[in-house]
């Protein structure tokens, strides 16, 4: 009998026009007259998003300072300065609407804000979490990392190495998902997203730490992913294929909430510390690169991942079908001239080994040797 413990899953609101309710649901969970701190990505406010979620908070009777100093993936530095600007406005709700960069800044926000801490204090466990989090909400407005439902928190330190961290504090007390908001995000950042999504589902449910209730969610979130990326990709306006894409990447996040990762995201992590990458295309690539060689190692849980994707249960046919969707996503396969350390498979097999990249490596269901390492970071460049 198989031992396992599932966590909590946050409160769902999912559906079409959901953004409405977010002032109310502030008061049910806050209280009311608050000061709400808004994080949210700049590039929704030509959109009207912006705006309109501020609007749903005054009709509650909330006041809201909106911070949007966001370009690329989390930082240290990024953290603080909005924890800063959250104290400064006596903020007592954070939420945060965006991407995965801006829902992982405003989940360590409510805590940084919370304990007067800087974000590196809290990587790698360092420190305990704050005991009383301010409480955070997050509305996801990209189909892919799944934040909004686990307790992590990725970032990038002073000394540019990817950390995280993670803890019950971190877990927003409300996931607000609304496909239209999903509407007009550009192709590329679909595509990098959804695979990003797709291999959280696929790592979850075949990694050391799989169990049969988490594979629920991860074996629908890769029905959901593999068969409506393509009509997102030909049809950004299809509002049923986005809440697709959105519930799918929201049941990926359960699934590395409870089983966690594996290589190919020790390999994107270790990427993103050589050069800056989005994060999507580094996990989906790296996938790519090395899912036939860990299916060889867990082939009845490759079997299952291959029916989810609709296919008979060799799991060939889930690598098969894997690869087929990254090479038809339009994202750039190639590392080529992209300054990687000059084509350096060994500086990106040493990364690999970092202690900070451990627990993936040690996840995966094939033993991952030193010289394995040299071998993955050589097949990762090799792509093309």
């Amino acid at each position: 009998m198989q031992l396992f413990t599932m966590r909590a899953v946050p409160e769902i609101l999912f559906g079409q026009g959901r953004l409405d309710e977010l002032g109310s649901k502030v008061s049910a969970i806050a209280g009311t007259s608050l000061s709400v701190f808004l994080l949210a990505d700049p590039a929704l406010a030509p959109s009207g998003t912006i705006a309109k979620a501020r609007q749903s908070l005054s009709d509650a009777g909330h006041t809201a300072a909106v911070f949007d100093g966001f370009a690329g993936e989390p930082t240290s530095e990024l953290i603080d300065a909005a924890s800063a600007m959250a104290y400064e406005t006596k903020a007592q709700c954070i939420v945060g609407l965006g991407g995965g960069t801006v829902l992982d800044t405003a989940k360590l926000v409510a805590c940084c804000a919370a304990s007067g801490d800087s974000a590196e204090v809290y990587e790698l466990c360092k420190t305990p979490l704050p005991a009383g989090p301010l409480p955070c909400i997050a509305i996801p407005t990209t189909a892919g990392t799944g934040s909004e439902v686990t307790s992590t928190s990725v970032f990038t330190n002073s000394r540019h190495v990817k950390v995280w961290a993670w803890g019950s504090e971190l877990k927003p007390r409300l996931a607000l998902l609304d496909p239209e908001l999903t509407i007009g995000v550009p192709q590329s950042i679909t595509a990098a997203t959804a695979l990003d999504a797709l291999v959280h589902a696929i790592e979850a449910c075949t990694n050391r730490n799989r169990n049969d209730m988490a594979d629920l969610f991860c074996h629908r979130a890769i029905s959901l992913i593999t068969a409506n990326l393509g009509r997102v990709l030909a049809n950004g306006a299809d509002i049923e294929a986005r809440g697709a894409l959105l519930l799918g990447s929201c049941l990926a996040g359960i699934g590395i909430e409870n089983c966690g990762t594996a290589l190919a995201h020790n390999i994107s992590h270790a990427l993103a510390s050589l050069a800056p990458i989005p994060h999507g295309r580094a996990t989906g690539l790296a996938m790519l690169a090395t899912i036939d060689w860990v299916a060889e190692a867990a082939p009845d849980d490759f079997s299952r991942v291959a029916r989810a994707m609709g296919q008979n249960s060799n799991p060939s046919s889930a690598v098969e079908v894997f690869a087929k969707l990254v090479r038809s996503s339009g994202i750039k396969v190639s590392l080529a001239g992209e300054g990687f350390d000059l084509n350096r498979p060994d500086m990106l097999a040493a990364q690999m080994a970092a202690p900070e990249n451990a627990s993936m490596r040690k996840s995966t269901p094939r033993l991952v040797s030193d010289d394995d390492l040299l071998m993955l970071a050589t097949r990762l460049y090799a792509l093309r």
